[in-house]
């Protein structure tokens, strides 16, 4: 008795057919089965398998033929899976290319689909999934781009972006779509007020029970706290609440920039006037120097021949002062200031509603003078227009200037009322906070000799 002749390569015929599909006309189970098997004996292939999913929707792999398929394929069973048409493997285009490119085509497994002409042993079917790829890739990137344009609309229109990410001091209402302000809002206004008076960042975590000072200087910066959303590198007006108004953000903002580019104390030293004295004969700084048994003096820094990059424009021969005597006579000056300002505030006139009314008169007078123009009187309104426009420009300046102006007097004021408490403030301050108030208030302290000139950066001249 003859041995029966060695099997071919297993080919597996995949047929899906969805409840709603299973009556429809060449998409039956049986209809798909004697497609199939026809081609296999047109191919001369004896050795074939269907995997029969009845009743399952391609809009996914989870469906019990197709894992047992892909079991299959990947313990090497399988040489060629053949369906009729396309979206009987997958709906889905995702899933489809998965199927070829990361399950079939690695365990070389050729895919044919007969509606497509799709046929991966061959170059062009190759090229097909390729296309396919190249399309796919498309629609994800449309679909990213209609996301993004969506989203950028949304908060150009001032609703809030949605998901995580939500700042301190806020909720997300999803049903309104904007923010909206908590618990916590109050903590986020104590935050600037603190801060303006000289708290430092670490010392505000831990009155507020937060876990690291960069909290604090991330809440300080976030643009939200003023009512604005700012995406993608852009800034829009948002449609919530602001929790602290636009002055006292920027004023908190050009104080944390201040900070950082004063002077910082070195790591390990706790002196109270680095980086603020300067030598009054030759202009360089004055550092601090161990003088005898625990004293210190400050020396100017033209005086040391191996920081002489540091020194002035001339040999200095300025002598050393005892620091001690030199911390002692600022703090009583700065008490002293403290104790006149207590109570006073800048007064001055805020014109930026007059300029303002110009501005909208302007405006007014520009627009009539265009629909003249419109009307036909070229020749006599194009100079007219012309001076209007330049003096419309002059408006806009003067109005940016003025509030810069403003800005300034605002943060004047601030730093006249942080030098007010200082007095009541000072026995509780740490030495870092000592510091960091004294580079808040005073620009630089002159020696010259007997005399020292302190410069503060709340008045004009010295004190």
């Amino acid at each position: 008795m003859k041995a029966p002749p060695p099997k071919g390569p297993l080919r597996a015929l995949y047929i899906r057919v969805s409840t709603e599909a299973q009556a429809e006309e060449g998409y039956s189970i049986q209809a798909q089965s004697e497609r199939l098997e026809a081609y296999c004996k047109a191919m001369g292939w004896d050795h074939y398998r269907s995997y029969i999913d009845g009743g399952y929707s391609g809009s996914n792999l989870d469906r019990p033929e197709m894992l047992r398929l892909m079991e299959d394929v990947r313990g090497g069973q399988v040489a060629t899976v053949v369906v009729f048409k396309l979206d009987r493997l997958s709906r889905s285009q995702k899933d489809t290319l998965y199927l070829i490119e990361d399950v079939f085509l690695p365990n070389g497994v050729d895919f044919i689909s007969l509606n497509e002409s799709i046929d991966t042993s061959t170059p062009y079917g190759r090229a097909m999934i390729g296309i396919l790829s190249a399309f796919a890739q498309l629609e994800r990137e449309n679909i990213y781009l209609r996301t993004r344009m969506g989203m950028v609309e949304r908060v150009r229109q001032g609703y809030w972006m949605g998901g995580g990410g939500v700042p301190f001091g806020y909720d997300y209402d999803p049903a309104a779509g904007i923010l909206v302000p908590n618990a916590d809002a109050p903590k986020v206004r104590q935050m600037y007020q603190l801060y303006l008076k000289g708290w430092s960042a670490q010392r505000i975590a831990r009155l507020l029970g937060l876990k690291y000072d960069r909290q604090v200087t991330q809440i300080l910066s976030r643009k939200s706290n003023i009512g604005r959303i700012t995406y993608k590198g852009e800034e829009y007006q948002g449609l919530h609440q602001p929790i602290v108004s636009e002055e006292l953000f920027h004023l908190v903002q050009e104080k944390m920039k201040e900070r950082s580019l004063k002077a910082r104390t070195p790591p390990g030293h706790s002196h109270l006037l680095t980086g603020l004295v300067y030598c009054g004969c030759c202009g360089a700084r004055m550092r601090y120097i161990r003088w005898g048994k625990g004293g210190y003096k400050l020396r100017c820094y033209g005086r040391d021949p191996t920081k002489s990059y540091m020194a002035g424009e001339q040999p200095c021969t300025a002598p050393a002062v005892w620091a001690g005597e030199l911390e002692e006579l600022v703090l009583q000056d700065l008490f002293q200031v403290s104790a006149r300002l207590e109570g006073g505030k800048v007064q001055g006139a805020d014109p930026l509603a007059q300029l303002e009314e110009q501005l909208r008169r302007q405006q007014a007078k520009l627009r009539r003078l265009y629909t003249l123009y419109a009307e036909g009187e070229e020749q006599v309104l194009a100079e007219e227009i012309g001076q209007a426009r330049q003096q419309l420009d002059l408006l806009r300046k003067a109005y940016a200037d003025e509030e810069e102006s403003r800005r300034k007097t605002a943060r004047l004021e601030q730093l006249r009322q942080q030098a007010a408490e200082i007095g009541a403030l000072w026995p509780s301050l740490s030495q870092g906070e000592r510091q960091m108030v004294l580079r808040d208030c005073i620009e630089r302290i002159v020696v010259e000799g007997s005399r020292v000139r302190i410069y503060y950066t709340f008045v004009q001249g010295e004190e």
